[in-house]
Protein backbone atom coordinates (compact mmCIF):
# COMPACT_ATOMS: atom_id res chain seq x y z
CA UNK A 1 0.00 0.00 0.00
CA UNK A 2 0.98 3.68 -0.68
CA UNK A 3 2.25 5.36 2.00
CA UNK A 4 0.45 9.20 2.34
CA UNK A 5 0.33 12.09 5.04
CA UNK A 6 -1.64 15.18 5.42
CA UNK A 7 1.46 18.05 6.44
CA UNK A 8 0.92 21.55 7.06
CA UNK A 9 3.25 23.37 4.94
CA UNK A 10 4.68 26.61 6.30
CA UNK A 11 3.52 29.34 3.63
CA UNK A 12 5.44 32.02 2.33
CA UNK A 13 3.84 35.81 2.91
CA UNK A 14 4.43 38.43 1.11
CA UNK A 15 4.18 41.76 1.16
CA UNK A 16 1.52 41.89 -1.37
CA UNK A 17 -1.67 39.24 -2.94
CA UNK A 18 0.88 38.80 -6.03
CA UNK A 19 3.62 36.90 -3.76
CA UNK A 20 1.32 34.86 -1.56
CA UNK A 21 -0.31 33.22 -4.80
CA UNK A 22 2.94 32.14 -6.16
CA UNK A 23 3.03 29.76 -3.47
CA UNK A 24 1.69 26.34 -4.05
CA UNK A 25 0.46 25.88 -0.46
CA UNK A 26 -1.68 28.92 -0.34
CA UNK A 27 -4.41 27.74 -2.40
CA UNK A 28 -5.05 25.01 0.07
CA UNK A 29 -4.28 26.59 3.49
CA UNK A 30 -0.94 25.57 3.79
CA UNK A 31 -1.95 22.15 3.69
CA UNK A 32 -0.32 19.73 1.43
CA UNK A 33 -0.25 15.71 0.62
CA UNK A 34 2.97 13.42 0.51
CA UNK A 35 1.92 10.57 -1.39
CA UNK A 36 4.22 7.29 -1.94
CA UNK A 37 4.01 5.83 -5.48
CA UNK A 38 1.67 8.29 -7.60
CA UNK A 39 1.34 6.20 -10.28
CA UNK A 40 0.65 3.16 -9.05
CA UNK A 41 -1.12 2.43 -5.90
CA UNK A 42 -1.51 5.92 -5.01
CA UNK A 43 -2.97 6.45 -8.18
CA UNK A 44 -6.22 6.35 -7.49
CA UNK A 45 -6.01 8.68 -4.04
CA UNK A 46 -4.33 11.22 -6.31
CA UNK A 47 -6.40 11.64 -8.54
CA UNK A 48 -9.18 12.08 -5.70
CA UNK A 49 -7.15 14.51 -4.35
CA UNK A 50 -6.02 16.79 -7.10
CA UNK A 51 -9.55 16.69 -8.20
CA UNK A 52 -10.44 18.33 -5.62
CA UNK A 53 -7.60 20.97 -5.70
CA UNK A 54 -5.15 19.76 -3.17
CA UNK A 55 -1.98 19.78 -3.11
CA UNK A 56 0.29 16.47 -3.94
CA UNK A 57 3.36 16.02 -3.53
CA UNK A 58 5.26 13.03 -4.49
CA UNK A 59 7.92 11.26 -2.30
CA UNK A 60 10.53 8.65 -3.10
CA UNK A 61 10.45 4.94 -1.45
CA UNK A 62 12.08 4.61 1.84
CA UNK A 63 15.28 3.40 2.48
CA UNK A 64 14.80 0.46 4.12
CA UNK A 65 18.10 1.28 6.46
CA UNK A 66 16.58 4.18 7.72
CA UNK A 67 13.83 2.37 9.52
CA UNK A 68 14.88 2.23 12.92
CA UNK A 69 15.16 -1.67 13.66
CA UNK A 70 13.21 -2.55 10.65
CA UNK A 71 10.15 -0.72 12.07
CA UNK A 72 7.00 -0.44 9.60
CA UNK A 73 3.26 0.37 10.08
CA UNK A 74 1.01 2.74 7.96
CA UNK A 75 1.42 5.68 10.84
CA UNK A 76 5.00 5.13 10.87
CA UNK A 77 4.95 5.63 7.24
CA UNK A 78 2.57 8.60 7.19
CA UNK A 79 4.85 10.36 9.26
CA UNK A 80 8.07 10.01 7.62
CA UNK A 81 6.54 10.46 4.64
CA UNK A 82 5.52 13.64 6.29
CA UNK A 83 8.45 14.88 7.26
CA UNK A 84 10.01 14.10 4.35
CA UNK A 85 7.94 16.48 2.48
CA UNK A 86 8.53 19.23 5.35
CA UNK A 87 12.12 19.15 5.02
CA UNK A 88 12.51 18.89 1.09
CA UNK A 89 13.52 22.06 -1.05
CA UNK A 90 11.61 21.24 -3.79
CA UNK A 91 8.35 20.02 -3.80
CA UNK A 92 7.79 16.97 -6.44
CA UNK A 93 4.35 17.35 -7.92
CA UNK A 94 2.91 13.86 -9.61
CA UNK A 95 3.40 13.09 -12.80
CA UNK A 96 0.25 13.93 -15.57
CA UNK A 97 -1.95 11.51 -16.58
CA UNK A 98 -3.43 11.56 -20.65
CA UNK A 99 -1.12 11.21 -22.97
CA UNK A 100 2.01 11.26 -21.17
CA UNK A 101 0.12 8.03 -18.66
CA UNK A 102 -0.65 6.07 -21.94
CA UNK A 103 2.96 5.98 -23.57
CA UNK A 104 3.98 4.85 -20.45
CA UNK A 105 1.24 1.93 -20.69
CA UNK A 106 2.42 1.66 -24.53
CA UNK A 107 6.03 1.53 -24.07
CA UNK A 108 5.64 -0.86 -20.92
CA UNK A 109 3.62 -3.12 -23.25
CA UNK A 110 5.89 -2.45 -25.85
CA UNK A 111 8.32 -3.44 -24.12
CA UNK A 112 7.32 -6.94 -22.73
CA UNK A 113 6.19 -8.51 -26.41
CA UNK A 114 9.21 -7.45 -28.04
CA UNK A 115 11.19 -8.87 -24.84
CA UNK A 116 8.87 -12.08 -25.21
CA UNK A 117 9.13 -12.45 -29.49
CA UNK A 118 12.75 -12.49 -28.75
CA UNK A 119 12.93 -15.16 -26.41
CA UNK A 120 10.70 -16.94 -28.33
CA UNK A 121 13.30 -16.71 -31.76
CA UNK A 122 15.85 -17.84 -29.65
CA UNK A 123 14.03 -20.61 -28.89
CA UNK A 124 13.67 -21.17 -32.50
CA UNK A 125 17.60 -20.72 -33.08
CA UNK A 126 18.70 -23.55 -30.63
CA UNK A 127 15.64 -26.28 -31.85
CA UNK A 128 17.22 -25.44 -35.10
CA UNK A 129 20.86 -26.20 -33.78
CA UNK A 130 19.78 -29.81 -32.21
CA UNK A 131 16.69 -30.93 -34.99
CA UNK A 132 17.65 -34.17 -37.17
CA UNK A 133 19.74 -33.44 -40.23
CA UNK A 134 17.15 -33.41 -43.14
CA UNK A 135 15.52 -30.83 -41.11
CA UNK A 136 18.55 -28.66 -40.46
CA UNK A 137 19.09 -28.67 -44.02
CA UNK A 138 16.51 -26.19 -44.46
CA UNK A 139 18.06 -23.48 -42.70
CA UNK A 140 21.52 -23.41 -44.05
CA UNK A 141 23.20 -20.56 -44.59
CA UNK A 142 19.86 -17.90 -43.31
CA UNK A 143 20.12 -15.74 -41.11
CA UNK A 144 17.64 -15.28 -37.97
CA UNK A 145 14.99 -13.97 -39.54
CA UNK A 146 14.51 -16.07 -42.16
CA UNK A 147 15.23 -19.01 -40.33
CA UNK A 148 11.95 -17.94 -38.28
CA UNK A 149 9.95 -17.34 -41.77
CA UNK A 150 11.09 -20.73 -42.70
CA UNK A 151 10.15 -22.24 -39.25
CA UNK A 152 6.59 -20.78 -40.05
CA UNK A 153 5.90 -22.19 -42.48
CA UNK A 154 6.78 -26.00 -41.87
CA UNK A 155 3.98 -28.82 -42.21
CA UNK A 156 4.39 -32.45 -41.18
CA UNK A 157 4.07 -35.19 -43.17
CA UNK A 158 3.05 -39.04 -42.96
CA UNK A 159 6.14 -41.31 -42.51
CA UNK A 160 8.13 -38.87 -40.05
CA UNK A 161 9.32 -40.22 -36.84
CA UNK A 162 7.78 -38.64 -33.34
CA UNK A 163 11.18 -36.31 -33.04
CA UNK A 164 10.85 -35.07 -36.34
CA UNK A 165 7.40 -34.59 -35.69
CA UNK A 166 7.58 -33.04 -32.46
CA UNK A 167 10.31 -30.75 -33.68
CA UNK A 168 8.42 -29.46 -36.54
CA UNK A 169 5.26 -28.24 -34.28
CA UNK A 170 7.41 -27.28 -31.74
CA UNK A 171 9.27 -25.15 -34.47
CA UNK A 172 5.97 -24.03 -36.31
CA UNK A 173 4.35 -22.65 -32.89
CA UNK A 174 7.26 -20.96 -32.06
CA UNK A 175 7.87 -19.30 -35.12
CA UNK A 176 4.59 -17.91 -35.82
CA UNK A 177 4.30 -16.76 -31.66
CA UNK A 178 7.29 -14.32 -32.54
CA UNK A 179 6.08 -13.12 -35.82
CA UNK A 180 2.89 -12.34 -34.18
CA UNK A 181 4.53 -10.58 -30.97
CA UNK A 182 6.31 -8.81 -33.67
CA UNK A 183 3.76 -7.57 -35.47
CA UNK A 184 1.64 -6.51 -32.48
CA UNK A 185 4.43 -4.21 -30.87
CA UNK A 186 4.82 -2.95 -34.26
CA UNK A 187 0.98 -1.66 -34.03
CA UNK A 188 1.89 -0.42 -30.66
CA UNK A 189 5.32 1.63 -31.90
CA UNK A 190 2.62 3.14 -34.45
CA UNK A 191 0.68 4.35 -31.50
CA UNK A 192 3.28 5.56 -29.63
CA UNK A 193 4.72 7.81 -32.94
CA UNK A 194 1.02 9.23 -33.16
CA UNK A 195 1.00 10.56 -29.42
CA UNK A 196 4.49 11.55 -29.34
CA UNK A 197 3.80 13.53 -32.67
CA UNK A 198 0.60 15.31 -31.10
CA UNK A 199 2.39 16.09 -28.06
CA UNK A 200 6.21 17.28 -28.91
CA UNK A 201 7.05 16.56 -32.60
CA UNK A 202 9.44 19.08 -32.48
CA UNK A 203 11.03 16.53 -30.41
CA UNK A 204 11.52 14.09 -33.11
CA UNK A 205 13.47 16.30 -35.01
CA UNK A 206 16.83 15.86 -32.88
CA UNK A 207 19.42 13.28 -34.25
CA UNK A 208 19.24 10.38 -32.78
CA UNK A 209 15.45 10.70 -31.47
CA UNK A 210 13.04 8.22 -32.74
CA UNK A 211 9.00 7.50 -31.27
CA UNK A 212 10.33 5.42 -28.87
CA UNK A 213 13.15 7.30 -27.20
CA UNK A 214 10.80 10.11 -27.57
CA UNK A 215 8.35 8.37 -26.00
CA UNK A 216 10.71 7.39 -22.92
CA UNK A 217 11.66 10.87 -22.36
CA UNK A 218 8.13 12.46 -22.25
CA UNK A 219 7.73 9.66 -19.83
CA UNK A 220 9.82 10.89 -17.08
CA UNK A 221 9.75 14.54 -17.90
CA UNK A 222 5.57 14.71 -17.94
CA UNK A 223 4.84 18.29 -17.71
CA UNK A 224 6.50 21.86 -17.76
CA UNK A 225 7.26 22.96 -14.81
CA UNK A 226 7.65 19.68 -13.14
CA UNK A 227 11.96 19.38 -12.74
CA UNK A 228 12.47 22.74 -11.50
CA UNK A 229 16.31 22.76 -13.46
CA UNK A 230 18.44 21.01 -16.17
CA UNK A 231 20.36 19.92 -13.30
CA UNK A 232 17.43 18.05 -11.60
CA UNK A 233 16.76 16.74 -14.97
CA UNK A 234 20.09 14.95 -15.26
CA UNK A 235 20.02 13.93 -11.57
CA UNK A 236 17.11 12.08 -12.86
CA UNK A 237 18.21 10.76 -15.80
CA UNK A 238 21.25 9.31 -14.24
CA UNK A 239 23.69 11.69 -15.98
CA UNK A 240 24.97 13.86 -13.43
CA UNK A 241 28.49 13.79 -12.74
CA UNK A 242 29.79 12.33 -9.53
CA UNK A 243 32.80 13.45 -7.92
CA UNK A 244 35.25 10.64 -6.63
CA UNK A 245 38.68 12.64 -6.00
CA UNK A 246 41.11 11.46 -3.63
CA UNK A 247 43.76 12.90 -2.11
CA UNK A 248 45.75 14.25 -5.25
CA UNK A 249 43.56 12.69 -7.93
CA UNK A 250 40.77 15.70 -7.91
CA UNK A 251 39.31 14.82 -11.49
CA UNK A 252 37.87 11.66 -11.53
CA UNK A 253 33.81 10.70 -11.58
CA UNK A 254 31.53 7.68 -10.44
CA UNK A 255 29.45 6.43 -13.24
CA UNK A 256 25.81 7.41 -11.87
CA UNK A 257 23.66 4.35 -11.79
CA UNK A 258 20.76 6.28 -10.01
CA UNK A 259 17.83 8.10 -11.50
CA UNK A 260 15.34 6.95 -13.48
CA UNK A 261 16.92 3.91 -15.87
CA UNK A 262 14.73 4.50 -18.67
CA UNK A 263 15.53 8.31 -19.12
CA UNK A 264 19.12 6.90 -18.88
CA UNK A 265 18.84 4.51 -21.72
CA UNK A 266 17.50 6.59 -23.65
CA UNK A 267 19.96 8.98 -23.81
CA UNK A 268 22.73 6.12 -24.51
CA UNK A 269 20.70 5.39 -27.77
CA UNK A 270 21.01 8.99 -28.78
CA UNK A 271 24.77 9.08 -27.80
CA UNK A 272 25.03 6.10 -29.84
CA UNK A 273 23.41 7.38 -32.94
CA UNK A 274 24.86 10.53 -33.12
CA UNK A 275 28.43 9.16 -32.28
CA UNK A 276 27.54 6.86 -36.33
CA UNK A 277 25.80 9.22 -37.43
CA UNK A 278 26.12 12.99 -36.75
CA UNK A 279 29.34 14.89 -37.48
CA UNK A 280 29.49 17.41 -34.94
CA UNK A 281 29.59 14.33 -32.60
CA UNK A 282 32.02 12.98 -33.86
CA UNK A 283 34.06 15.92 -33.78
CA UNK A 284 33.72 16.40 -30.10
CA UNK A 285 34.16 12.43 -29.65
CA UNK A 286 37.80 13.03 -31.74
CA UNK A 287 38.58 16.34 -30.15
CA UNK A 288 38.54 15.00 -26.82
CA UNK A 289 40.13 11.58 -27.41
CA UNK A 290 42.94 13.24 -28.23
CA UNK A 291 42.73 15.27 -25.04
CA UNK A 292 43.29 11.87 -23.24
CA UNK A 293 39.78 11.49 -22.44
CA UNK A 294 38.81 7.18 -22.95
CA UNK A 295 35.57 6.53 -24.19
CA UNK A 296 33.12 6.17 -20.98
CA UNK A 297 34.21 9.94 -20.09
CA UNK A 298 33.07 11.05 -23.46
CA UNK A 299 29.85 9.33 -23.19
CA UNK A 300 29.18 10.47 -19.83
CA UNK A 301 29.95 14.02 -21.07
CA UNK A 302 27.60 13.59 -24.29
CA UNK A 303 24.82 12.50 -22.10
CA UNK A 304 25.10 15.43 -20.03
CA UNK A 305 25.18 17.90 -23.08
CA UNK A 306 22.36 15.91 -24.32
CA UNK A 307 19.70 15.92 -21.30
CA UNK A 308 20.77 20.05 -20.87
CA UNK A 309 19.82 20.18 -24.64
CA UNK A 310 16.56 18.56 -23.95
CA UNK A 311 15.63 19.84 -20.87
CA UNK A 312 15.71 23.12 -22.61
CA UNK A 313 13.73 22.42 -25.63
CA UNK A 314 11.01 20.86 -23.40
CA UNK A 315 10.58 23.81 -20.97
CA UNK A 316 11.36 26.84 -23.19
CA UNK A 317 11.06 25.62 -26.86
CA UNK A 318 14.41 26.66 -26.96
CA UNK A 319 17.16 23.99 -28.00
CA UNK A 320 20.97 24.64 -27.94
CA UNK A 321 23.73 23.10 -29.96
CA UNK A 322 25.27 20.37 -28.37
CA UNK A 323 28.40 18.47 -29.40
Amino acid sequence: MPSWSSSSIPTLRGEDEADIETDPCAATGGRAWAIEGTRSHGAGLTRHLQARGELVIEIDRPQRAKRRRGAKSDPIDAVRAAREALTREHLATPRSGGNRHALAILLSTRDSLVTEAGRAARQVFHLIITAPEPLRAKFAGKKLPAMITTAARLRTRPGQDIETTTTITILRDLARRAQDLTTQAAQYKKQIHHIVTSMRADLLDQPGIGPIVAARILCAWSHPGRIHSEAAFAMLAGVAPIPATSGRTTNRHRLNRHGDRQLNRALHVIVLTRLRHDPHTRAYAQRRTTQGRTHREITRCLKRYIARDIYRQLEHHNPTNTP
